[in-house]
């Protein structure tokens, strides 16, 4: 992929290890399972991720788990992460690299949408605070529409490659494409209409409305991806980038996981979409560059 470097300002932080998490740490099944159980016991985060968490939960749990998530956050989300021991953001090869996608991604939404307003983007390692709860690599990247940050684990992207078979730089930067998207599903008022259907409808219902939720975030990544260019005007994307990054998205449909972790695909515990769903959704943003080609929510599926 061809980038520009991005010089970090506010919008960037690299909290470090701490904050008083639920422990477990490490991006394995049993740190997963402990990552999830604040959300189990009714703790509503919010946030929306890239991996999928409630087909997890499912496998390890059984069908009563429900990790649908509605809302909520901290009185003062920043206080989470105050009194963390904070380190240099973008001083490694992996955090500079989800660095300049971050800016990038600025470009491209700063001339979609009206009044955009940039989220924070948060590196930490292990575990740490979020305006949502806890913040674990365990969990996998996500965003938290509490204090409108992304944050990431950059170990994640040697899960994607070593765990999933997601190797590669496109993979990587659909990952913060992906995550950025849920941003803008909050500034542009789409987070919050969800979550008031979701709060009036079934288990099943909420997960149909998340799977929407996560599909429309992959377009959204797949629009950046089309219409990112450098400063000198060369698109972002270089020849293979577009492969990588459909294997990704292929790698963490809800149905390959549970079907790699022996279980049979149940569709109504599916938070995120099949990988069918997921290659799609992010091929429509890759080739339209139209985030009105987005509208996940009026489509058949």
């Amino acid at each position: 992929m061809r980038l520009d470097d991005y010089d970090p300002g506010d919008d960037i932080r690299d909290l470090g290890r701490g904050g008083g998490g639920f422990g477990g740490g490490g991006g394995g099944m049993g740190g997963l399972l402990v990552g999830l159980l604040p959300m189990l016991l009714g703790r509503k985060m919010g946030c929306g991720t890239i991996l999928l968490l409630g087909v997890l939960a499912f496998v390890f749990l059984g069908p009563g788990a429900s990790l649908l998530s509605t809302g909520g956050g901290s009185a003062d989300p920043m206080a989470q992460s105050r009194g963390a021991p904070q380190g240099v953001a973008c001083d490694t090869a992996a955090e500079k690299f989800a660095c300049n996608v971050f800016g990038s991604t600025h470009q491209v939404w700063g001339q979609l949408v009206d009044g955009y307003r940039k989220p924070t983007l948060n590196f930490f390692t292990d575990e740490n605070r979020s305006g949502c709860g806890a913040a674990q690599a365990a969990m996998g990247p996500f965003y938290c529409p509490a204090d409108q940050g992304v944050y990431l684990d950059t170990n994640f992207f040697n899960e994607l490659a070593s765990r999933f078979g997601a190797a590669g730089d496109a993979a990587q930067a659909y990952v913060v494409a992906h995550e950025v998207g849920h941003h803008i599903q909050t500034l542009t008022g789409i987070s919050d209409k969800v979550r008031q259907m979701q709060a009036r409808s079934s288990q099943a219902e909420g997960n149909a409305l998340q799977v929407r939720m996560e599909l429309q975030a992959d377009c959204y990544a797949g629009v950046w991806a089309n219409r990112a260019r450098t400063k000198d005007g060369q698109p972002v994307m270089e020849p293979g980038d577009m492969e990588e990054a459909m294997r990704a998205a292929n790698a963490i449909g809800d149905d390959t996981l549970m079907r790699s972790a022996g279980q049979r695909p149940v569709p109504e515990s599916f938070t995120h979409g099949t990988s069918e769903q997921r290659m799609s959704w992010l091929r429509r943003g890759l080739e339209t560059g139209d985030p009105r080609q987005c509208d996940t929510f009026n489509a058949s599926r």
